[in-house]
């Protein structure tokens, strides 16, 4: 099964690669200028018809300059660190491969836990500032007892961890050094799909390793990492480039390398980066208060289809779609209400879910924030102060479904009140059997419909009375195993 999967690779005294945890893996320099001689001439056809402009091909792109890879890593790399880090780790049976292998076989009895066993991990890292500060990955550091960086020029030192936040996967580390070489930083902001980017790190263990590639894309949300809009890369990346930098065209860092998306364990064209604005406002907090603190808004959210944002009356399926709001939590006090669908804050449009969570969580606890919010097929403004964050409450949960048109097709029946105590629910529909357009949606037995198109229900009368103007879409809440999201159902 593909995995999003971190990047720090640990090398043990054999060779052999294993991970630092469980499940774990793991530059201004300008551009030339256009030559104007090598710009391509502008093309003037005599009596050209205004149809024929019309359909005219796009004008062809002037060539650039390509980036000088050479000149940045010359520059950059004596900044660039290998991290090597050294603890214990707990084991159970589930690590002996013996017992994997032996598992089922008559007679085999499974040992108990063996404990601790020492472990040694590999990754990356880069120099921010002069009198030795490091950033890396959290992932890279995690039960480390004792950390080491090495240089280009061989020189190592030992590292303390000043701190590590899990939500953003960064790390400080600190050297006891003086006048230490370091790297340039950049603005991800600046960054375009298609722009050349440079990765520097140790994959592996091989120290300075370089790798080129492109932005693939920009904003990613992956599952686990709310807080991150990644930048994406096929820049080669592999266990031990955990921690190293991302440099642009210019010779500036952009990003830090942290997850690959494999089937294998290995590089499979698919690399992502935390942008480096985010990893230095966690840096900052780390080096003033030895933590970092993240905002919450207290929602489920899940992105909108174009089904679901017709039923709500959108032009486009733009927005972050409220599934769920927790009680006592600050959405709850501002009247945010599931159903509501998020397409500003402050000024800025929301077209994912994953930028509402990278933008809450990355704002400071007692922040306020002004949220422009779709209710009723029209447009509202509200105001939220942000609590803190001890885990992540955004999620996003993507409701997805090869719809057909006809009827809805549930078989529903009211809750009893066993069902009621068990669930903490007062309404809500069973569904017992799902057919036709919702099956295909992906609504199925034992799910319990609250709403439909926004309206709660507790009857099937009301379910009907919903449907009667024969909609072509609706968009039902749907609750199952504890939470709730929007299933959108292609009607006509």
């Amino acid at each position: 099964m593909t995995r999003i999967k971190p990047l720090v690779g640990a090398l043990a005294a054999a060779g052999v690669l294993a991970g630092a945890s469980a499940g774990a893996f793991g530059f201004k320099l300008p551009w030339n200028k256009d030559d104007a001689a090598n710009q391509a001439p502008a093309v003037v056809t005599a009596q050209a018809s205004p149809v024929a402009a019309a359909i005219a091909p796009a004008a062809p792109i002037a060539p650039t300059s390509a980036p000088n890879f050479r000149a940045i890593v010359q520059q950059a790399g004596p900044a660039v660190v290998g991290v090597t880090v050294e603890g214990m780790r707990k084991t159970s049976a589930e690590d002996d491969p013996m017992a994997q292998f032996f598992r089922g076989f008559p007679g085999f009895q499974q040992r108990a836990p063996r404990g601790e066993v020492p472990f040694r991990g590999q990754g990356s890292g880069f120099i921010v500032s002069a009198d030795g500060l490091i950033l890396t990955n959290a992932h890279v550091v995690d039960g480390a007892k004792e950390v080491t960086v090495k240089l280009q020029d061989r020189r190592e030192y030992r590292a303390k961890v000043l701190g590590s936040d899990k939500s953003t996967d960064v790390a400080v580390l600190r050297v006891d050094a003086k006048n230490l070489p370091t790297v340039r930083l950049g603005d991800p902001a600046q960054l375009q799909v298609g722009d050349p980017v440079l990765a520097i790190g140790a994959p592996y263990g091989f120290e300075q390793t370089a790798t080129q590639g492109i932005v693939s894309a920009k904003g990613r949300s992956l599952p686990g990492d709310a807080f991150v809009p990644f930048i994406q890369t096929d820049a080669a990346v592999n266990p031990g480039n955990s921690g190293g930098p991302l440099f642009d065209a210019s010779g500036s860092v952009v990003g830090i390398n942290a997850q690959i998306y494999s089937q294998t364990g290995g590089y499979q064209g698919l690399a992502f980066a935390i942008p480096i604005n985010v990893a230095l406002k966690v840096k900052d907090q780390i080096v003033a208060t030895g933590s970092a603190q993240h905002a919450r808004l207290g929602v489920v959210i899940q992105d909108l289809s174009a089904p679901l944002a017709e039923s709500f009356g959108l032009p486009r399926p733009d927005g972050a779609l409220v599934a769920q709001v927790a009680p006592g939590s600050p959405a709850a006090s501002a009247g945010l209400k599931a159903g509501d669908v998020i397409t500003q804050i402050n000024g800025e449009p929301i077209e994912r879910s994953g930028s509402l969570s990278s933008r809450i969580g990355l704002s400071s606890p007692g922040d306020k924030v002004k949220l422009q919010v779709w209710r009723d097929k029209a447009s509202r403004d509200l105001e939220v102060k942000l609590a803190r964050a001890d885990d992540p409450d955004q999620q996003a949960a993507n409701a997805q479904g090869d719809v057909e048109p006809g009827k809805l097709g549930l078989a529903l029946r009211p809750l009893s009140p066993q069902e009621r105590q068990q669930s903490g629910l007062q309404e809500g529909l069973v569904v017992e059997q799902a057919a036709g357009p919702a099956a295909h949606a992906g609504v199925s037995p034992g799910d319990v419909l609250l709403a439909v198109n926004g309206q709660p229900v507790q009857s099937i009368d009301q379910v009907q009375g919903v449907l009667k103007n024969k909609p072509k879409s609706v968009a039902l809440l749907i609750e199952r195993q504890g939470e709730r999201i929007f299933v959108p159902v292609k009607l006509g």
